[in-house]
């Protein structure tokens, strides 16, 4: 395989499988934070209202929230969301590098530095989804230098055109 081939056919892919994910996690953090903070910051003013609708507002307001906060907890959002961007922007250094030939590129000959992008790019990606199975399974903090999850492989069309 050529270095430009895995660039296009499995760095390329796996980056954007990253950022767009990345993307997802994001908003759904973000949607369930903004649900759980509102929802739970109207509870009281329709608990204190003397309103016949007030009552069953303030329960089903409280089920949302509770639903948004649960959802959150399962799902850790906010996790995966690092893991991906950090996978991803990882994975955008590690080809900027390799095709400037600096950091670890640097005075390698072109096969030791496809050899050396190819095991860094992997061991990202490998990372990646232990970190994203310790955070589904374990529910722990993951460091930040390791991140999630397994990126569908290249469509059988692109490799076989390539």
């Amino acid at each position: 395989m050529t270095p430009q081939r895995y660039i296009e056919t499995r760095l390329s892919q796996y980056q954007n499988w990253y950022d767009t994910t990345a993307t997802r996690m994001k908003s759904m953090h973000l949607r369930m934070r903004t649900v759980s903070v509102v929802g739970g910051a109207l509870v009281p003013v329709f608990v204190n209202l003397d309103l016949t609708f007030a009552r069953v507002t303030a329960t089903v307001l409280s089920v949302v929230v509770v639903a948004a906060i649960s959802l959150e907890s399962v799902y850790r959002y906010r996790e995966q969301w690092k893991n991906y961007r950090s996978t991803e922007q990882l994975l955008g250094h590690e080809r900027v590098y390799f095709e400037t030939k600096v950091g670890p590129y640097r005075n390698l000959s072109k096969r030791d530095a496809f050899s050396t992008l190819v095991a860094r790019v992997e061991k990202a990606i490998a990372n990646e989804n232990s970190a994203t199975l310790n955070v589904m399974t374990l529910g722990g903090q993951v460091d930040a230098d390791v991140q999630p999850r397994a990126v569908p492989a290249a469509r059988e069309s692109e490799t076989a055109e390539k």
